[in-house]
């Protein structure tokens, strides 16, 4: 146990963020350097070493949180960095990114602000990378295996690393023109810098994983050619079609998903654009969707100028404490105020868009919204609270319905979907298809980063199995499993 005492002298301490003056002005991550280190190891001691350490429960990946929680408070780094890469390959992808149902979960979050695990995660992993304690783990012989992975996400990044490192050739093909899938064009810089992928790709190319960008299966390659190549492929895809919002005006220029909107203001970073096709330059910017693409929409429109920015969310305002039907250790819908939200712009809940209003030109101009209740379980307009609200870009944000269907993956693999639209697979990971598997929000549907490199760790560990008879690699969810909720 890190310090018995820990969480009674202690209180919680969250990273610092930089100004908010300074920060909207560049694309570099919100939190102040080096803050972190001076203060973690204490906030490590908070950790109970529980009993029963119900944080496992909240994290898919099996985090042995109590285990590096108290090597970072004895500052012992690279023991840490080895329990923490342990159960998770991009803790840094994690420790920025996800939003912590580990802490929802923490038992000392009962009656007390839970530990800090996040926080202390992506300390753990950052002082490594500065020490120079992440190396490549070459495996020792080659299988003489073949494995295609399609997707270069969080899943896909995860299945390919474990294969490698179990000996079989991994190629990894990814139809953009970069290898991050979401966490390189999806994620703004301001959220991760996109020089902790870089430096995970070289790691993994020095491991032995091949690259191959700018080809998309099914168009450019025909799936079971593919799968012909390979003695196995691994589908991880993702869930990378939009939500629509059908009402009358949808087709009124200025009104793009989030995903045509948010990949664009990362090419600028990337030196591909001096400025972004797609811009909030000086426009009266909505955002349809409260979640966390959402926030993303509102952070790039503050920094690209938006003359204003309105975020709409169809569902009721969250309370800032548990409500008593999402009891501990499940993950609350509590109202969160990203660093985003910190940077300015109006929040509006319990709305819902009824139609947009262009002028001459085709350009949206307004958008007209009403509020709406739930009554017996149905959502119900309000009537007498029609309005409308200056909009010249509009971003919808509004989630993901599913896997890609029209670049012919699916049907050239003649792969079976479930009731949900997304693709079946067994306990192994494996679709109909022998020697095809899936991980990721492909097969799960739209979810958490932790939940994608989890699912990538279990595929492998089912590829592995197929190709081999038997596996070591461990597998920490089942298909089936799903997060801790009510």
């Amino acid at each position: 146990m890190a310090d018995p005492k820990g969480f009674l002298n202690h209180g919680r301490e969250v990273a610092k963020t930089r100004p908010v003056g300074e920060r909207v002005r560049d694309w570099n991550e919100v939190y102040v350097p080096g803050s972190l280190l001076p203060i973690i190891s204490k906030q490590a001691s908070r950790c109970m070493d529980c009993g029963i350490p119900f944080c496992h429960n909240g994290c898919p990946l099996g985090n042995l949180i109590p285990e590096w929680n108290d090597y970072a408070y004895r500052e012992d780094w690279q023991a840490a960095q080895e329990r923490l890469h342990a159960t998770n390959n991009f803790p840094e992808f994690t420790g920025r990114l996800c939003p912590a149902p580990c802490e929802s979960a923490c038992v000392l979050g009962i009656n007390q602000p839970a530990v800090t695990i996040k926080n202390v995660e992506v300390s753990i992993i950052d002082k490594a990378w500065e020490t120079g304690d992440v190396a490549p783990q070459a495996p020792e012989r080659l299988s003489g295996k073949t494995v295609a992975v399609i997707g270069s996400g969080p899943a896909g990044l995860a299945a390919a690393q474990q294969l490698t490192r179990a000996g079989h050739t991994v190629a990894v093909y990814e139809r953009a023109d970069r290898i991050g899938g979401l966490l390189r064009y999806g994620i703004p810089e301001f959220k991760m810098e996109k020089r902790h992928i870089n430096r995970r790709i070289e790691q993994m190319r020095a491991e032995g994983t091949k690259f191959r960008t700018g080809v998309e299966i099914g168009r450019d390659i025909d799936a079971m050619k593919l799968r012909k190549r390979y003695d196995a492929v691994v589908i991880a895809a993702g869930a990378t079609i939009s939500r629509d919002l059908p009402v009358p005006g949808r087709d009124l220029n200025g009104i793009h998903f989030a995903m045509e909107y948010l990949p664009l203001a990362n090419k600028v970073q990337e030196g591909d654009f001096v400025a972004p096709p797609i811009t909030a330059e000086g426009k009266h910017v909505v955002v349809i969707g409260g979640g966390d693409t959402g926030a993303d929409c509102v952070g790039t429109a503050h920094r690209q100028g938006a003359a204003s920015v309105t975020q709409l969310e169809i569902m009721p305002k969250p309370g800032e404490d548990r409500a008593a039907h999402q009891p501990w250790p499940t993950f609350p819908m509590l109202y969160k105020v990203t660093s985003a939200h910190e940077e300015g712009g109006e929040r509006v809940y319990s709305v819902s868009t009824t139609h947009f209003e262009g002028d001459e030109d085709g350009n949206v101009q307004f958008l007209h919204l009403v509020e709406v209740e739930f009554i017996d379980g149905k959502l119900t307009q309000k009537p007498g609270t029609e309005r409308k609200i200056p909009a010249q870009l509009v971003t919808l944000a509004m989630g993901f319905t599913g896997t890609d269907r029209e670049n012919g993956l699916v049907d050239q693999f003649a792969l079976e979907l479930d009731e949900r639209g997304n693709v079946a697979r067994d306990a192994d990971f494996q679709t109909n298809v022998p020697g095809v598997f899936v991980a990721g929000d492909a097969g799960r549907g739209q979810s958490l980063i932790v939940w994608a490199i989890a699912e990538g760790r279990s595929a492998a560990r089912g590829v592995d199995r197929f190709l081999t008879g038997a596996s070591d690699l461990p597998a920490p969810i089942r298909p089936t499993d799903r997060a801790l909720t009510v």
